[in-house]
């Protein structure tokens, strides 16, 4: 700091000339000296003190802006302490048409925190009248636990279970938001379901899981959040599922049948328009996995696509068709059927006697075990099982279900020419109906290789051309033949033409040998026969019609009668349009001279 005199000489010399007291210079100067002081420190005080309010000013906008930023929100404290990081997010899935078949239902789970409760013995009495599947004594002791804080008692509630809870007024009952998986069809598609169940759980959130079928095949589309809000649209159509469920469970119960399974599929797209196993379950309850038995006994079973089985005569038809695509033989080409065919102490015999020569078409029509065996057996094992494996039967079906992977078909090793000629006649391999479903889809459909799907498709699939389209045609009309000449007269409906084959096979026992009196009926059917749409495949388990004198429990008097009445309750469903006999020879005629 520059200090200015006090007593400057020039003003001093000047005040004397002019007569005036130079002390006043002095005194003058030193007056504003000590005021130019004073502003100084006054300057410095404001700005301390403005400096400092800014401070507290800031401090409380901060302030201000957490505490609202903590009010807008779930306590953090809360949120770590109960590991509440949880999604139940899960997308809705409907059928083809939009029809919900799985969706989310708010509800809410019960917990207690025992610190808050004011008579645990008698929470738990009321509880125990609430829910009577409930062990009150265990309850209780776990309410009285002096260790433990906090208690499940409920994953989920009902509201009138909400409100009767609410109403026992113990505040140390609590609930908890969630969302329960509800399948509002109840046991309607439960096997392409599957069914859902709670993961991590916490007092606001917990996952949903999928434990089987689609739920599971399908588990990291559903849990997507980006995708949530858009359902899962399956190819099931609702209304056929329910139709062909109804059906196949009358059938059952009226041919005292083990169990049953249904395929319908389009030969074109290889959607499932409907997928029926019996016994079902209800998947808003499903049953826990059994322990002991067949598996095929538990509803869980999916018989139509965990099922791989010596599904019988269904089988001729490969053999045939690949008779006739490699030339060797044409529908009218004579057969010897002389039998039996013996090889070493096995014997190959038909069910009846059909005389010694009948042509290829009359070898499927009467459903010669010999006719089938001769024909592979020109042709060899090796070309067989390469022509099988092209069908896609020597590998496990591929669906959109999780547990369609982890079933696969018995082979026979070696592949003999003995076992080539079983097989020919469905015995001695084993496949599932799903996939003879895709089998006899490429059989009739031009010959194109279908890969069977869930998922709704708009336009046929592109597969590869397995068989010509000659054969094709040929194997549609020898299949609409065995309907109205053959096996399966009983699947002969006004209006809409079938085609099929039947199947009657015995069943394994279980320390070899077969079943006595113990058969696997299989119907593999089209239509219409004239121009193939849909292909449906209908087993029964050990199903017996005792409308006759005598017991008969081959396809012919169980799965065709059966697969009829589906097919008569569908095709109006589908939209087909009824025709007449002539009109479908027409078609027939005009398609082979198209070839």
């Amino acid at each position: 700091m520059i200090r200015k005199p006090l007593r400057p000489l020039a003003r001093i010399l000047k005040a004397r000339e002019q007569g005036e007291n130079p002390d006043y210079i002095e005194q003058e100067n030193l007056r504003l000296r000590r005021q130019e002081l004073r502003d100084t420190g006054r300057m410095q005080a404001e700005l301390r003190l403005l400096l400092l309010a800014l401070i507290f000013l800031s401090g409380f906008v901060l302030l201000g802006a957490r505490m609202g930023l903590l009010a807008a929100t779930e306590p953090l404290e809360v949120r770590a302490g109960l590991m509440e990081d949880i999604s139940g997010a899960r997308a809705d899935i409907t059928d083809r048409n939009g029809r919900v078949l799985a969706t989310n239902l708010a509800t809410h789970a019960l917990y207690a925190e025992t610190r808050r409760m004011v008579d645990p013995l008698r929470a738990a009495r009321e509880l125990g009248r609430i829910f009577p599947d409930m062990d009150v004594d265990r309850l209780a002791a776990r309410f009285t636990d002096p260790d433990r804080r906090f208690v499940w008692v409920r994953t989920q509630l009902s509201p009138e279970q909400k409100q009767a809870v609410h109403d026992i007024g113990e505040p140390g009952l609590m609930f908890g938001p969630r969302k329960m998986r509800v399948y509002p069809n109840g046991r309607v598609a439960a096997h392409v379901l599957g069914g859902a169940r709670y993961g991590e759980q916490g007092v606001r959130a917990a996952e949903l899981l999928g434990v089987a079928g689609a739920e599971l095949y399908f588990e990291d589309r559903l849990r997507d959040p980006a995708q949530a809000n858009q359902p899962l649209r399956l190819s099931i159509d609702l209304p056929l599922q329910a139709t062909v469920t109804e059906v196949l469970s009358g059938s059952m119960a009226v041919l005292n049948a083990r169990g049953a399974s249904a395929v319908l599929m389009d030969a074109y797209t290889g959607e499932v328009l409907s997928l029926v196993s019996l016994p079902d379950f209800d998947p808003n309850d499903r049953p826990a996995p059994p322990t002991s038995g067949e598996p095929a006994d538990s509803p869980l079973f999916n018989r139509a696509v965990q099922g791989y089985y010596e599904l019988g005569s269904v089988m001729k038809a490969f053999a045939v068709a690949q008779a006739l695509d490699e030339g060797a033989v044409t529908p009218d080409t004579i057969i010897d059927t002389r039998g039996p065919i013996r090889w070493g102490r096995f014997e190959i015999d038909d069910f009846r006697d059909y005389g010694n020569e009948m042509s290829v078409t009359k070898v499927m029509v009467k459903s010669s075990n010999i006719g089938t065996a001769r024909m592979v057996q020109a042709m060899g094992a090796e070309r067989q099982q390469a022509f099988l494996r092209r069908f896609g039967l020597l590998d496990s079906a591929r669906i959109e279900l999780a547990e369609a992977a982890r079933a696969r078909p018995l082979l026979p090793d070696p592949w003999s020419e003995l076992s080539a000629m079983t097989i020919s006649y469905g015995h001695g391999m084993t496949t599932s109906p799903l996939a003879l479903a895709a089998g006899y889809a490429t059989l009739v459909n031009g010959g194109y290789a279908i890969t069977p799907t869930l998922l709704r498709r708009d336009a046929p699939q592109e597969g590869a051309q397995i068989i010509s389209a000659r054969t094709s045609a040929q194997m549609r009309k020898i299949l609409h033949d065995v309907v109205f000449e053959g096996t399966a007269s009983f699947a002969r409906i006004p209006g809409y033409p079938v085609g099929g084959k039947t199947g009657s096979a015995d069943k394994p026992a279980p320390n070899g040998g077969y079943k006595e009196d113990a058969v696997l009926a299989t119907f593999a059917s089209v239509f219409p026969s004239h121009d193939p749409k849909y292909v449906l495949i209908v087993t029964l388990d050990e199903a017996v019609d005792t409308t006759g004198p005598e017991p008969r429990r081959t396809a012919g008097w169980t799965a065709v009668p059966t697969a009829a009445e589906i097919t008569r309750r569908v095709a109006p469903l589908l939209g087909l349009r009824p025709v007449s006999f002539a009109e479908a020879e027409a078609k027939f005629q005009a398609d082979l001279r198209a070839q």
